[in-house]
């Protein structure tokens, strides 16, 4: 979810205000420290009646004075311990007061939690003003493992508090989901569980071991609310990025639902990318865990046609990047998903999507389809199909792939284009007329290029070994090619030796 961050901002700076009496009369004495400025997070709070923002602000500032607590006391900072312990004393207590305010019920486990949160805060307090009266260095050293295994007890409290407290309020959301059948409620409800799912991990495992993929499911399962399939759709994307929700959505047969919407052509085209988007998520190779989803092999020739199809019939970029991305994480899935897309003639498929700028116009969906032509070139018969579609001369335009922004994320994703078209070149010249087109189309001047010079691969490692890999089977079809000192350098020796020799290279040598 996008949030604007000046907005974000404002919201946090609430936290930041509105002085309580304890914290101005113990924790704010006029300070000459340098760095007191930076601790002055008070308490103050978000609006009434909303127990959830009011959990996670809470916990937020919380959370940072535990840890600013203990960069204080690794540095032997007493005076900025003490205060700081008597502000989270604070920040503790209004915590509990202000949740009990608008909670529902009280547990009897709560109460037993909050109790010993609230004795150990004071007992920090306490601890940490008696070592501002020590002076034996040797008294102050055993009082510092005291305070900081007290911290430590502290912490742990404080996070099975708020995960009680949280875990509360997720099961009302999804109670409420679950018996809804207003399309407004269930609207509203399953907003607020989108949200909860971009507050990180431990929140998506939570939503997922309370029932939120089943309700969600059942959301997706009712004509009524087709209109929220999308949304629905979108949050099941996000709370599987965790173990505990892809076993659920296996429980529940979510992968059958996921064709089911994909090959209906009577669902709207955003609902089919958001259904993408869950797909790439539980195939992602970069989660362990969903290599295991044995439901998928059941429904994959079904979900590959379809998404074929919507990368074909895509109106925008991003459903075309949904959709790619789906497939590209399909190819390491399984291996039968290469002979599948090759059969539904996916690589003219791509190959002409690469011209639509209106459907590829990010080095993010190059990604995607050069790392599904990778995955197929292992196949003898994709040589073929790439000379037909011109696909030679696509693969040498994106080795010379180049961020516009310049930012972190673009960047790496220019350098796995350019990594990805030349493991797909060397896969592919094992075919000597693919190997030709290569020559004939100078890819052997751009790879040569990429290894000599680190700025044309943004000092990539990655990209480095491709492209020497990529030009050593390039040379063994057309060594004519190449100049002497190129062979000596970059294909002679072994390949660990050319490597050390290109990764060492300054400009001036180009």
């Amino acid at each position: 979810m996008q949030v604007d961050s000046v907005q974000r901002w404002m919201e946090d700076l609430k936290l930041m205000t509105e002085c309580e009496c304890m914290c101005v009369l113990q924790a704010k004495p006029i300070s000459l420290e340098e760095d007191a400025q930076g601790d002055l997070i008070l308490a103050g709070g978000p609006g009434p009646g909303d127990p959830l923002q009011l959990l996670l602000k809470r916990g937020w500032v919380i959370s940072t004075e535990l840890r600013r607590i203990g960069q204080k006391l690794a540095q032997d900072r007493w005076a900025r311990v003490h205060s700081m312990s008597v502000r989270l004393t604070c920040h503790a207590r209004s915590m509990v007061s202000e949740y009990s305010a608008v909670s529902r019920s009280s547990s009897q486990e709560m109460d037993q939690i909050e109790k010993l949160l609230m004795e150990k805060c004071s007992e920090l307090s306490a601890v940490t003003e008696r070592c501002l009266q020590v002076e034996n260095e040797h008294v102050l050293k055993s009082m510092k493992a005291c305070v900081s295994e007290t911290l430590s007890t502290l912490g742990q409290h404080f996070g099975q508090l708020l995960e009680l407290a949280l875990t509360r309020e997720v099961q009302a959301l999804v109670r409420k989901i679950d018996a809804s059948d207003n399309i407004y409620t269930t609207e509203s409800t399953t907003g607020n569980l989108f949200s909860l799912t971009q507050e990180g991990a431990p929140l998506c495992r939570i939503i997922a071991k309370e029932g939120g993929v089943v309700a969600l499911f059942k959301v997706c399962r009712q004509d009524s609310f087709r209109c929220l399939y999308p949304q629905a759709l979108r949050t099941l994307a996000s709370i599987c990025c965790v173990e505990e929700g892809v076993h659920q959505l296996e429980k529940v047969d979510g992968v059958l639902c996921l064709a089911d919407i994909l090959t209906d052509d009577s669902h709207s085209e955003a609902t089919r990318a958001e259904a993408a988007a869950v797909v790439a998520q539980v195939t992602s190779p970069h989660l362990s865990f969903t290599q295991h989803l044995s439901s998928f092999l059941e429904s994959m020739e079904e979900i590959v046609t379809a998404l074929v199809k919507l990368c074909q019939e895509a109106s925008s970029g991003e459903v075309f990047l949904l959709a790619s991305a789906a497939l590209a994480n399909i190819t390491f899935f399984d291996t039968m998903a290469c002979e599948m897309l090759l059969q539904l003639n996916a690589i003219r498929v791509l190959l002409e999507a690469c011209s639509d700028k209106q459907r590829v116009d990010t080095p993010y969906t190059r990604d995607q389809i050069v790392t599904i032509l990778a995955n197929m070139s292992v196949l003898e018969q994709c040589a073929s199909d790439i000379i037909q579609e011109n696909g030679v001369q696509l693969i040498m335009g994106m080795l010379s792939e180049k961020p516009r922004s310049g930012t972190p994320a673009e960047v790496a994703a220019c350098e796995r284009v350019q990594q990805k078209a030349a493991v797909t070149l060397a896969r592919l010249s094992r075919d000597p007329d693919v190997a030709r087109e290569a020559v004939r189309l100078s890819c052997m001047s751009r790879l040569i290029e990429l290894c000599r010079s680190p700025s044309e691969r943004n000092s990539s490692d990655a990209v480095l070994v491709a492209c020497l890999a990529a030009l050593r089977k390039l040379a063994g079809v057309c060594p004519e090619g190449l100049q002497d000192s190129d062979f000596k350098q970059l294909v002679q020796p072994r390949l660990v030796d050319s490597f050390l020799l290109c990764s060492n290279m300054e400009e001036s040598f180009v």
